[in-house]
C-alpha cells in the first residue's frame, strides 16, 4: 500500500523540504547541531517504548528518562500517534531464553564460580517486575508487545501492527541502549522503517549509551532531542500541508 506523506511547504510555490518515511525533513530549519528539522506525519508514525519496566526502574531513574518519556507519550497521544509497549516476557523455566552464551552478564562481569550463569529469568512472565512503569500509564488502545529476544520485531506482532496502520516511521525510546534499542533499531532499519531515537528517553550503561548515540545511531537513523521531536509533532498552522503519494523514502 502506498502511504501519503505530508510535505511541509514554506509557501505554495516552492519547497526545499524532502520526505523521509512518515515525516518531512526541512533543510531550511535546523537544530543547534545543524541537523534538519523533522516534521512527523501523525498518521504514519508510531512510538515504541522498549522495556521501561519495573524490573529496570533503578536504571531508568538513574538515567532520568521517566519524565521525558511521559512528555513524549503525552505529545504522541495528543496528535493520535499510537503507542507500542515492547516488553520482556519469558517462561519461568527459561525454555524460551536465548541459547547463545556470552562471556559476561549484563554488567560485563565474567561468568565463573562467583558469578554463575542462570538459565532461567530473574522475572517470569506475569510477574510485577515485567509490568510497564506505572508513571507511563498504558491505556486502552495501546499495543502490548511481549517479546522473547532483544529486538522488538523478533517473533512478535510489532511489524504486522505497524504495517496494518501504514506506519513507516518509529520513535524509539527505552533501554538498554546497547542491547534492546540497538537490536530493534538495526532490525527496523533492515525492514525499511525510518527511526528517530530520543536520547533523553533512553537508559542503560552511561558509556555505551553515549557511544551509540554519538557514534552508531547517527549513521543508521535520526537522533533528536525530546524538544525537537515534540516540536516535530506539533501541528503547524502557519504552514500549508501539501499531500502527495510516495512509495518508500525521499530525501
Amino acid at each position: 500500500m502506498r502511504s501519503r506523506i505530508p510535505v511541509v511547504c514554506a509557501d505554495a510555490a516552492s519547497s526545499d523540504a524532502g520526505t523521509s518515511g512518515g515525516g518531512s525533513i526541512d533543510s531550511a530549519e535546523r537544530n543547534r547541531g545543524g541537523l534538519p528539522m523533522i516534521h512527523y506525519d501523525f498518521h504514519a508514525t508510531g512510538l515504541v517504548v522498549f522495556d521501561m519496566l519495573e524490573a529496570y526502574r533503578e536504571s531508568i531513574e538513574a538515567a532520568g528518562s521517566i519524565g521525558p518519556t511521559m512528555r513524549l507519550i503525552a505529545a504522541c497521544r495528543g496528535v493520535g500517534v499510537p503507542v507500542f509497549y515492547a516488553r520482556a516476557d519469558h517462561r519461568a523455566d527459561g525454555a524460551d531464553f536465548a541459547r547463545t552464551l556470552a562471556d559476561t552478564d549484563g554488567q560485563f562481569r565474567r561468568w565463573g564460580p562467583d558469578n554463575r550463569y542462570r538459565p532461567v529469568p530473574a522475572h517470569a512472565s506475569g510477574s510485577p517486575g515485567l509490568s510497564v512503569l506505572a508513571e507511563l500509564g498504558p491505556q486502552p488502545g495501546d499495543y502490548d508487545v511481549p517479546k522473547h529476544r532483544w529486538s522488538a520485531f523478533r517473533g512478535t506482532h510489532l511489524e504486522l501492527s505497524l504495517r496494518s496502520r501504514d506506519i513507516d516511521t518509529i520513535l524509539l525510546v527505552g533501554g538498554s541502549v546497547h542491547v534492546g534499542i540497538a537490536a530493534t533499531a538495526y532490525d527496523a532499519r533492515d525492514r525499511d522503517f525510518q527511526i528517530t531515537i530520543v536520547p533523553e528517553c533512553c537508559h542503560g550503561l552511561p558509556d555505551q549509551r553515549a557511544f551509540f548515540m554519538d557514534r552508531v545511531f547517527p549513521r543508521m537513523c535520526n537522533v533528536r532531542t525530546i524538544d525537537e521531536v515534540i516540536l516535530g509533532l506539533t501541528p503547524r498552522p502557519d504552514r500549508r500541508l501539501v499531500e502527495e503519494p510516495v512509495a518508500g523514502h525521499r530525501m
